[in-house]
């Protein structure tokens, strides 16, 4: 990444780099995710740190976090920011168990003769776990 000291990006030009709306960048900015400088103008200018921030708000975003979590894996003096995140790492442990479950009850589907995939004992295997609620 070029140095952003030479070049500051306006925020048309930040938004449209990572494919987001203006509004969304004003509104992370808005709860202190973000804190661009402004020019003479007061125009919000994005320098490489604020470049970062929001990439690793987009991942982290992917990954499921709320915005007030990433506001707190983003400042680290936050109290109780290891508590929140290991609870993250939790919840991704999870989700990943459920999308390998699926991945492999999908896999089966894929290769099953049966017309009605739901009457396949093998295939609704992949389901037992959510049955076994009721």
């Amino acid at each position: 990444m070029k140095s952003s000291s030479v070049h500051p990006w306006s925020v048309g030009e930040v938004a449209e780099r990572f494919d987001l709306p203006t509004n969304v960048l004003r509104h992370w900015e808005s709860v202190g995710l973000l804190r661009p400088e402004r020019d003479d103008a007061g125009r919000r200018r994005y320098g490489e740190p604020e470049i970062v921030r929001i990439a690793v708000i987009q991942r982290s975003k992917a990954a499921g976090m709320t915005l007030e979590q990433i506001a707190i894996l983003l400042d680290d003096g936050r109290r109780g920011r290891h508590e929140v995140l290991y609870a993250h790492i939790a919840d991704l442990d999870r989700r990943m168990e459920e999308m390998r479950l699926s991945k492999e009850m999908t896999e089966h589907a894929v290769r099953c003769t049966a017309h009605d995939i739901t009457t396949c004992p093998r295939f609704r295997a992949g389901v037992d776990d959510v049955l076994a609620r009721f």
